[in-house]
C-alpha cells in the first residue's frame, strides 16, 4: 500500500532555491508531522519534484533524509525511484560520495515497489563503493533476490553476509519452499544446524512445509525434526505441531499424531482438521466424528476442510443417517457453496443409496471437478444405474472436464454390471487414446468388463496382453475360473502365478479357496491351507472367514472351529460363516450355541448370522426362540432384511403355523425364489404336504423361476402324499426346465416314484440317469427295500461296490431293511458286521434296530434281545418298540412285557407303546390285561394317534379317518363296503375280532372291522377310478392284520392291482396276494 510513508534524499544542511535550510537527522519521519512544520517545505519540495532539483547546489552535499507521501504529492514510486538514481550519479559526478543511508532508501524503495532490475543496479554501486559488508545492506540486498525469485542470487549474496541471522536463513528457506525446491531446503537446514545456529519457530515451520512436500524424505527425518522440536521448546506450539500431526497421520502413525495433538497449548482450526482428517484416513472413523464434535463443542468453529473429513468418515463406517445431520449444518455454516463439502455429500448419498438427493446436491454445485463427477458416477454404477452412470460421463466430457482412471474404472464397473459390452470396448479406446490403458485400476476394471460380458477365453487373451505384473490380475482370472467351477486352470494360474514371482496376497487365496468350496476339492484346500500357514496369511482375518467357510461347507467343522477360535477372534464374517455350516450340516444346536457366544462376545451379529441363526431355530422348531432372534434383528435394524424375512418364513413353516407363515411370506415384497422355496419345502418337512404343493402351483401361476432346490421339495411333498399324478407333472417341467439331467433332480424322482408305489419307473429313472452318486444308489436300493424287493435291493448294493461307490451309513440301513423284509437273516447279520470290518463305519441307533427287527421278524426273539444287551450303545426307545412288535407278532408276553417296561421309563407319553401292548395281550387272549392297560392310557391322559389313510382322485387329495362318515359320499361308500365284504366272505374272508378291541379307543363305537381307514380309502378308490388305474393308498399307521388280509380279497374279487403304503413298507396286492408274502 502506497500510503504509507517514503524514504527520501536529504543533505544536511540542504538548501532549497539557494536560500532555505532544513537539517534533520537521518530518520523516517511520518507525512503529518513533516507537514505539520511549515508549508514552506512543502513548495519547496513540490518545486524540487517538478525538475529544478538540478540547479541544487551540491557544494556542501551530505546525507540526510526528506520524507513525504507518493500519494500525497501524485509522484509515481517507480518514477522516483529513476530520479533518484539519476541524482546518485549526479553525486558521483560531484564527486559527492553516497552512504550506506542513501542506498537503504533505494533498495527499500525498489523492494516496495518491486523494481528488481534497478535494485540489482544499486547493487552494483554498493560492491563498487564497498558497502557490501554492510551488514544492514547486506540484509537489504538479501531480501531483494529473494523477492525477485532470483535464489541463486540470493544464495551468493547470503554467503557473503558478514552474519547470517536466523531471519536470513529462515528468509531463504521460505523461498526454496516457495519454490517446491525441497531437498535444497533439506540441505540448507543441514547447514544451519552445522553453524550452530538455533532455528526458531518459523524455521522448523518451513522445514516441515519442505518434508511434507517431498516425496524423497524418510519418515525417520521426520521423526528427528520432531524431536528438535521439543528439544527447542516448540512441542506445543500449533505453528509446528499441525504439519507434524498431519505428517504422522499421513504415515499411519495415529497414536503418535494424536499424542502430539492432545500435547498442544492452544488447538487452532488447523490442528483439528489435521487429526480429524488423519482419524478419518486412516480407519478411525467414529474417532474421527467423535473429535469433529468436540472441536465444534470447544468453540472453535469447524473448517469446511474438518466438515468433509467428517463426512467422508460417516460414509466409510456408514452411519448416513449422521452424516446427514451434518448436511443440515452444512446450510448453518455456509459451506454449501465449497466444492469439497459437496463432493462428500454426493459421495455420502450415493453410497446410501439415497441418488436422488446426491444428484439434487450435485446439480446446484457452483463449481464441480472431477471428484465431483466420479462420487456421481461410481454410486450410479454400484447402484445399478449403469446408463445414467454413462450419460453423466457424456455430460462431464462436455464440461472438458478430463476423466481421471478411478472415473474411468467406476465407467467400466457399471458397463460391467449392465451387460454393455459395446460401451466397454468404448471405454477402453478412450482409454488407449488418452494414456490410461495401462493403468493397473483401468486394466482390472477391463478384464472384469470382459469377465462379466464376454467369455473366459476372452478375457483370459485380454490378461495376456496386460504388461503390468500385477497380483490383482490374477485374482481377477482365478475368480473367473472358480466362477465357472473350473479347478484345474484355477489352479494351474495359482501355480503360474508363483512361478512367475507373483507373491499371493490376502485375496488370491480366498479365490482359490472359494473354488475348492464350489466343486467341493477339500484335500486341495487342505494343500493351499498349509501355504496360507507359511506365508503367514492364517492371521488374516478375511482368509480366516473364507478358511473356516471352505470346512464347514465340506463338512470338517472341528478344523473350521479351531481356525474360529484361533484366528478370527471378533470377526463378525468368521462367526456367521460357522453358524452357517452348522446349518447347513444340520447341527442346529451346536449353530444356536455358536450364535449365542457371538452375541456374549459384543459381536454384533449380520443379516447372515440372524438369518442362519432362526433356520437353525426352523430345524429344531423352535419357534419361540425363533421369534426372540427375529426379534433382536428388527431392532439392530434388520426389519427389512431379506435373508431374514426368508428364514422366518421357512421357520413358521416349519413348525406348522401355515397362517403365520403365510402372512409373513405374504409381507415380503420382492419375492426371490428363496422365499418361494423357503415356504414349500417348510411345508414339506412339517408334514403339510398339501400345503407345500398348493404354493409350488402358485408359485408357477406367478411365473416366478422355479429351481432345482424347489422341484426337489415340491417333488418331496407329492412322494409323501403318494401323489403320483402331481408328481409326474412335476417331473415334465424338471424336463421342461432342462434339470432332467441333474443328478439331484434323477434322486428325488427315484424316491417320488418309490414312495407312491411305482418301483419300476424309479428303476426306469434310475437305468436312464447318466450320472450316478451314493445318494442315487442309496435312493433305489431303500425303494426296493420298502417295496419288499429285498434280493433286488442286495444285488443293487454289490453292484454299487462294483461301480467304486462307497457305500454309508444310509446304505445300510436299505440293505439291512431289505434282509428284513424277506428274512435274510444271516446275511443282514454278515453285512452289519462289514459296516466296521470293512468299510470303518460305526452303526448307529438305526442300524441296530433293523438287526433286532430282522432277528425278531423271523422269531428269534429271545436272540434279538440278547442283541440288545450286548450293545456297545445305548438302546433307545426305537430299539425297544421294534422288539415289542416282534413280541406282539409271535407271542412273546415275557420279552414283550420286557420290552414295554424299558419303553415307558424311556417315554411314558408315547402312545405307541400303549397299543403295541394291548395288542399283544388281545391276541393272546388276555382281555383283562388289555383292558389294564388301556385304562391305564386313559390315566396318563395318553391319546393314541388315530388311523388316517389318504388317496389320490382326480387332482384331490381324500383323507379318511377310522369310522369317517363325513365325506360327502359316505353313504355310497359303506354301502360299497358291505358288498365288498359279503363277495370276500363269499371266497374265504373271515374277519379277525381282536384286531377290533386293540384299535378302537370307545367301546361305544361300532363294532366293525371295516371301518378302519385304509378300508374306506380303498371303497372310494373302486368306486371312482377307472378300472385300468391302480389303487394308492398311504397310511399313517402299520396296517393290521385283518386289513391285510381283507385287501388280498378285495383285489381278487375286484381284478384290481391296489397298493398301500403304510408306516413300515409297501404292499402290492394283486389276484389275492401280497408282494410282502405275509411277512411284514
Amino acid at each position: 500500500m502506497l500510503t504509507r510513508i517514503q524514504e527520501f534524499m536529504y543533505l544536511k544542511p540542504f538548501s532549497l532555491r539557494g536560500s532555505l535550510s532544513y537539517p534533520f537527522s537521518c530518520r523516517i519521519f511520518k507525512p503529518e508531522i513533516c507537514l505539520k512544520r511549515t508549508q514552506k517545505f512543502q513548495k519547496d519540495v513540490l518545486w524540487c519534484f517538478s525538475g529544478n532539483w538540478r540547479r541544487l547546489s551540491f557544494n556542501r552535499f551530505s546525507n540526510a533524509a526528506v520524507c513525504h507521501s507518493f500519494d500525497e504529492f501524485g509522484v509515481q514510486e517507480s518514477e522516483w525511484i529513476s530520479k533518484g538514481i539519476e541524482i546518485l550519479h549526479l553525486m558521483e559526478e560531484r564527486g559527492v560520495r553516497a552512504n550506506c543511508q542513501t542506498f537503504i532508501w533505494l533498495l527499500d524503495s525498489c523492494l516496495n515497489s518491486g523494481t528488481f532490475v534497478e535494485a540489482k543496479k544499486i547493487h552494483a554501486k554498493i560492491l563498487k563503493l564497498g558497502f557490501d559488508r554492510e551488514q544492514v545492506l547486506c540484509d537489504r540486498v538479501f531480501d531483494i533476490y529473494v523477492a525477485s525469485d532470483d535464489l541463486d542470487g540470493a544464495v551468493m549474496v547470503f554467503d557473503d553476509m558478514p552474519q547470517r541471522s536466523v531471519f536470513s536463513w529462515n528468509r531463504l528457506i521460505s523461498g526454496f519452499v516457495a519454490k517446491k525446491l525441497y531437498s535444497r531446503v533439506l540441505g540448507l537446514f543441514l547447514r544451519m544446524i552445522n553453524e550452530n545456529v538455533n532455528p526458531n519457530e518459523a524455521t522448523f515451520a518451513g522445514i516441515l512445509k519442505a518434508c511434507s512436500g517431498s516425496s524423497d524424505v524418510a519418515f525417520e527425518y521426520v521423526k528427528q525434526i520432531h524431536a528438535m522440536i521439543i528439544l527447542h521448546g516448540f512441542g506445543s506450539s500449533s505453528r509446528v505441531c499441525n504439519p507434524i500431526i498431519d505428517m504422522y497421520a499421513k504415515n499411519r502413525f495415529i497414536d503418535s499424531a494424536r499424542k502430539v495433538f492432545d500435547q498442544l497449548c492452544f488447538k487452532d482450526s488447523a490442528s483439528w482438521v489435521a487429526m480429524i482428517s488423519g482419524l478419518s484416513q486412516n480407519g478411525y472413523e467414529q474417532e474421527a466424528i467423535l473429535l469433529f464434535f468436540q472441536m465444534h463443542m470447544s468453540g472453535i468453529m469447524p473448517t469446511p476442510y474438518a466438515l468433509s473429513s467428517a463426512l467422508s468418515a460417516c460414509t466409510k463406517i456408514e452411519l448416513y443417517e449422521v452424516g446427514e445431520q451434518f448436511h443440515g449444518l452444512v446450510f448453518k455454516w455456509g459451506f454449501s457453496s465449497e466444492t469439497y463439502v459437496s463432493n462428500a455429500l454426493v459421495t455420502l448419498y450415493s453410497r446410501s443409496g439415497k441418488l436422488l438427493s446426491a444428484e439434487q446436491i450435485f446439480s446446484k454445485m457452483q463449481l464441480r471437478d472431477g471428484v465431483s463427477f466420479n462420487s456421481l458416477i461410481s454410486g450410479l454404477a454400484q447402484s445399478g444405474y449403469s446408463y445414467r452412470a454413462l450419460e453423466l460421463f457424456e455430460k462431464m466430457q462436455r464440461d472438458c472436464l478430463k476423466p481421471d482412471c478411478v472415473t474411468v474404472a467406476s465407467l467400466l464397473s457399471a458397463c460391467a454390471s449392465a451387460g454393455a459390452l459395446h460401451k466397454g470396448e468404448q471405454l477402453h479406446s478412450y482409454a488407449i487414446k488418452v494414456g490410461m490403458s495401462k493403468d493397473i485400476i483401468i486394466e482390472g476394471s477391463l478384464l472384469d468388463l470382459y469377465v462379466k460380458c464376454a467369455d473366459v477365453e476372452t478375457a483370459h487373451n485380454f490378461f495376456l496382453t496386460t504388461e503390468t505384473e500385477n497380483v490383482v490380475l490374477w485374482n481377477v482370472m482365478l475368480v473367473a475360473y472358480g466362477q465357472l467351477d473350473n479347478l484345474t486352470v484355477s489352479f494351474q494360474m495359482f501355480r503360474q502365478m508363483q512361478i512367475e514371482g507373483l507373491i499371493p496376497n490376502q485375496y488370491t487365496y480366498p479365490s482359490i479357496l472359494r473354488t475348492c468350496t464350489s466343486v467341493g476339492a477339500l484335500d486341495l484346500g487342505e494343500q493351499i491351507h498349509t501355504q496360507v500357514i507359511k506365508t503367514g496369511f492364517q492371521f488374516n482375518v478375511y482368509v480366516c472367514s473364507v478358511l473356516i467357510d471352505m470346512y464347514a461347507k465340506l463338512g470338517k467343522l472341528s478344523n473350521a472351529q479351531g481356525i474360529l477360535r484361533r484366528f478370527a477372534q471378533d470377526d463378525i464374517v468368521s462367526w456367521t460363516a460357522m453358524v452357517a455350516g452348522y446349518v447347513q450340516h444340520d447341527m442346529f444346536a451346536e449353530a444356536l450355541k455358536t450364535f449365542e457366544e457371538m452375541q456374549n462376545r459384543g459381536i454384533q451379529s449380520d443379516n447372515i448370522g440372524f438369518s442362519s441363526a432362526i433356520s437353525a431355530c426352523a430345524g429344531i422348531q423352535a419357534l419361540n426362540q425363533g421369534r426372540q432372534i427375529h426379534a433382536q434383528s428388527y431392532v439392530s435394524g434388520f426389519s427389512d432384511d431379506l435373508s431374514i424375512g426368508n428364514a422366518l418364513v421357512n421357520l413358521y413353516a416349519r413348525c406348522g403355523r401355515i397362517e403365520e407363515a403365510y402372512f409373513v411370506f405374504d409381507k415380503i415384497d420382492p419375492k426371490d425364489n428363496i422365499t418361494w422355496n423357503g415356504l414349500i419345502s417348510g411345508f414339506a418337512q412339517s408334514g403339510h404336504y398339501e400345503q407345500a404343493l398348493q404354493v409350488f402351483s402358485r408359485m408357477i401361476k406367478a411365473a416366478v423361476e422355479a429351481n432345482l432346490y424347489t422341484f426337489g421339495s415340491a417333488v418331496s411333498a407329492a412322494a409323501n402324499m403318494a401323489n403320483i399324478k402331481q408328481g409326474k407333472q412335476i417331473h415334465a417341467m424338471i424336463i421342461k426346465r432342462g434339470y432332467d439331467l441333474e443328478t439331484e433332480a434323477s434322486n428325488v424322482l427315484i424316491t417320488l416314484y418309490a414312495k407312491c408305489g411305482s418301483i419300476d419307473d424309479a428303476k426306469k429313472e434310475f437305468l436312464e440317469m447318466p450320472e450316478k452318486n451314493e445318494i442315487s444308489w442309496n435312493a433305489m436300493i431303500t425303494g426296493y427295500s420298502q417295496h419288499g424287493c429285498g434280493t433286488e435291493a442286495i444285488n443293487l448294493f454289490e453292484t454299487m461296490k462294483q461301480h467304486g461307490e462307497m457305500p454309508n451309513h444310509v446304505t445300510f440301513v436299505g440293505v439291512l431293511s431289505a434282509c428284513s423284509h424277506v428274512g435274510l437273516v444271516d446275511e443282514g447279520l454278515g453285512y452289519f458286521k462289514s459296516m466296521s470290518k470293512e468299510y470303518g463305519l460305526v452303526p448307529k441307533p438305526e442300524h441296530y434296530a433293523c438287526v433286532v427287527d430282522l432277528l425278531g421278524r423271523a422269531g428269534f426273539v429271545s436272540r434279538a434281545r440278547e442283541f440288545i444287551e450286548k450293545m456297545p450303545i445305548e438302546p433307545d426307545a426305537m430299539i425297544w418298540r421294534t422288539l415289542l412288535s416282534a413280541c406282539r407278532v409271535h407271542k412273546n408276553m415275557e420279552i414283550g412285557e420286557f420290552a414295554a417296561n424299558r419303553l415307558l421309563e424311556l417315554d411314558p407319553d408315547d402312545s405307541a407303546t400303549y397299543v403295541l401292548l394291548s395288542n399283544m395281550y388281545a391276541v393272546a387272549g388276555k382281555w383283562d390285561s388289555r383292558d389294564q392297560i388301556r385304562q391305564l392310557m386313559k390315566n396318563r391322559d395318553v391319546k393314541k394317534e388315530p388311523g388316517r389313510s389318504w388317496i389320490e382322485v382326480k387332482n384331490s387329495v381324500h383323507a379318511f379317518f377310522v369310522g369317517d362318515r363325513l365325506h360327502p359320499l359316505a353313504d355310497r361308500i359303506y354301502e360299497f363296503l358291505e358288498n365288498l365284504n359279503e363277495r370276500a366272505a363269499k371266497i374265504g374272508y373271515v374277519q379277525s375280532r381282536y384286531n377290533l378291541w386293540s384299535d378302537l379307543e370307545q367301546e361305544q363305537k361300532d363294532p366293525t372291522v371295516y371301518i378302519h381307514s385304509e378300508k374306506l380309502a380303498i371303497a372310494f378308490g373302486l368306486l371312482s377310478l377307472s378300472n385300468t388305474v391302480p389303487i394308492r393308498v398311504i397310511k399313517n399307521l402299520r396296517v393290521c392284520n385283518d386289513c391285510h388280509n381283507w385287501i388280498k380279497f378285495v383285489s381278487k374279487i375286484s381284478n384290481r392291482a391296489i397298493v398301500v403304503r403304510d408306516s413300515y413298507r409297501f404292499h402290492h396286492f394283486e389276484g389275492g396276494g401280497c408282494s410282502c408274502r405275509d411277512y411284514w
